[in-house]
């Protein structure tokens, strides 16, 4: 049998390259001459530099930027000579993984380090740059990116202000005469899972900020302020960000690629199967077997396995889908197109034991998974 393995990464557990390991392993057991291929994905969240990595001829660049709370820290991004693309994640510089619980607090947090990135990916010679803008610990609306890159944000009193998420409600007017050149040469694709708006009910502050760190009156007024940016956006650039599919994404970093670095938002799965030949790979298989750290209402909209069951419905290939906790329908189960789903942290007592077994609960899920199918119960 051909079996293909697919992950994303289960987040603060397994890499995807360590859920191809122990499905590898459970599969061996019951299947000792299967054909197995790993193709590690990603959606352009944290993990996603890994990924891009494992498939491609790539350079590391190690450097030292300002993390989000504008204290130096080492992050890196992957630069392919052949093509002159620069595979930057968000997450490095700018995320939630970068700061304790008590530092989170999205008031006063900055995309700054993202834009020097780019900044040095652009110095280097890039002219493509791939950006993953997930797993952000920022309400900025892009404005340190951007930041970094030339653009200055000015208050009623033309002082600059600093690009952090409280300073939106007080913007007035974009200086532009100090941007980057290099800007013009560059075509930038912005790696994006969501699609909410920009500021509202559905938008960046009210569905993420929370667990940013802003409190319920912070986070009011935080999505005053992404309103502000968007009207000094729309008088400056001519642009409607609410109408962006995608531009609350990573608290507005999704707006503010969209202007700054005339960046196309586009699914990060599809982007990554582009990159990994997924549709081709996958050819003639009999089942992928896929999985994230939870599966949920989020795995709809977007995330690695929606992008997995899109191209297997294409070739009618069965999908099954080992994550750490399931938190879907059966109906939905059905409605998506998967096979097979199993929850490997089911029979743990607590989370953190979960965590902690990941591995191994993920060969027995496989093995349990492998048997039923050489038994002819799938």
């Amino acid at each position: 049998m051909k079996f293909i393995i697919a992950p994303d990464k289960y987040k603060g557990s397994l890499t995807g390259l360590e859920f191809c390991d122990a499905v590898e392993k459970g599969l061996k057991k019951i299947f000792k001459d299967a054909d197995i291929i790993r193709i590690p994905l990603a959606d352009g969240g944290d993990g996603t530099i890994e990924v891009v990595k494992y498939h491609l001829d790539t350079k590391t660049i190690k450097l030292t930027v300002n993390d989000p709370l504008f204290r130096p820290v080492e992050a890196s991004y992957l630069y392919s000579e052949s093509t002159d693309t620069a595979f930057i994640e968000m997450a490095e510089a700018s995320g939630l993984k970068l700061l304790t619980e008590s530092e989170k607090n999205c008031m006063y947090t900055s995309t700054l380090g993202t834009g020097e990135l780019i900044a040095i990916a652009l110095a280097q010679g890039a002219k493509k740059i791939i950006l993953g803008i997930g797993g952000s610990a920022t309400n900025d609306g892009g404005m340190g990116m951007a930041h970094a890159l030339g653009f200055r944000f000015l208050d009623k009193n033309n002082k600059i202000l600093p690009p952090t998420g409280n300073s939106l409600i007080h913007l007035k007017r974009i200086d532009t005469t100090q941007v980057n050149p290099k800007l013009k040469n560059v075509s930038t694709k912005v790696l994006c899972d969501v699609t909410n708006p920009l500021y509202g009910k559905n938008g960046a502050a009210y569905i993420y900020a929370k667990q940013k760190g802003a409190s319920a009156a912070q986070i009011e007024l935080l999505d005053q302020g992404l309103k502000n940016y968007a009207k000094v956006v729309s008088e400056d650039f001519k642009v409607n960000l609410q109408r962006i599919t995608g531009a609350g994404a990573a608290g507005g970093m999704g707006a503010g690629t969209y202007v700054f670095l005339n960046g196309q938002l586009t699914r990060g799965i599809d982007l990554i199967k582009e990159t990994t030949n997924f549709d081709q790979a996958i050819d003639k298989a009999d089942w992928i077997i896929t999985g994230e750290g939870k599966l949920d209402d989020q795995t709809i909209t977007g995330k690695t396995i929606a992008g997995v069951l899109t191209s297997a419905k294409k070739k009618n290939i069965s999908v099954a889908a080992l994550c750490g906790i399931v938190d879907l329908s059966e109906e939905k189960r059905k409605q998506l197109g998967l096979s097979y789903v199993a929850s490997v942290s089911k029979d743990m007592p607590n989370m953190e034991l979960a965590i902690k077994c990941a591995y191994t609960n993920v060969v027995k899920a496989t093995v349990d998974f492998a048997s039923l199918l050489k038994n002819g119960k799938l």
